[in-house]
């Protein structure tokens, strides 16, 4: 385990943004193995790889990225030494200016992926923005504290992503529920396909009484 540390961080300060947005997309994928698995509780049968695909390719190419941006851009805003004011200015800037921002973006996005309709991802984000950011103020301003405080600058989005192993768990099962508008088309067409099968029954020949 020692071993495996040392290799990724000597990877780390080789190619900074690769390795974190590979690790990010890695994780994140992980953490919608897990919400499949565990919470939805699917059999290897109705595993969906593309699911799973799409949270690395977002993890990798978007949030990675993005993640280590923001928190240069931070560094450069807030120049002060550390101290605790100036952890509480970085984590007041990331918990009401970049989460809710970046929130409803993946929700948007990973709807449109799914569905590739952008009304549906527009109601995805109107149904459980405000739900999935209060969930995150239950987590992240006081693992952002730590973070900004005691973590080096090089290590905190690997500590991000440990933290954001549970954290994608249920972010994968949140963008995978049905919005309203699918479950009653859903409904809809499990009705209509009930109808077909009931009038497409042969009817029973009954004796006639005299």
């Amino acid at each position: 385990m020692a071993a495996a540390l040392r290799w990724y961080l000597r990877v780390l300060a080789k190619h900074p943004y690769k390795t974190q947005s590979s690790t990010t997309g890695g994780l994140m994928a992980v953490g919608d193995v897990v919400a499949q698995f565990v919470v939805e509780k699917k059999s290897v049968d109705e595993y969906s790889g593309k699911r799973t695909g799409r949270f690395l390719v977002f993890g990798m190419f978007v949030l990675g990225p993005l993640l280590r941006t923001w928190y240069l851009v931070l560094d450069r805003i807030i120049v002060s030494p550390p101290s605790g004011l100036t952890t509480l200015k970085k984590v007041a800037l990331d918990q009401l200016m970049f989460a809710p921002m970046v929130l409803p973006f993946f929700l948007g996005t990973m709807s449109y992926w799914r569905t590739h309709s952008i009304e549906t991802a527009k109601e995805k984000v109107i149904q459980d923005y405000r739900a999935v950011l209060l969930t995150n103020y239950k987590i992240w301003p006081a693992a952002q504290l730590i973070n900004f405080y005691f973590v080096p600058f090089q290590h905190r989005i690997l500590y991000t992503n440990c933290i954001a192993l549970y954290w994608n768990v249920y972010l994968a099962y949140k963008t995978e529920v049905k919005t309203n508008s699918e479950l009653e088309l859903t409904e809809a067409m499990e009705q209509s396909d009930l109808e077909v099968t009931e009038e497409g029954k042969p009817t029973e020949n009954k004796p006639v009484v005299h």
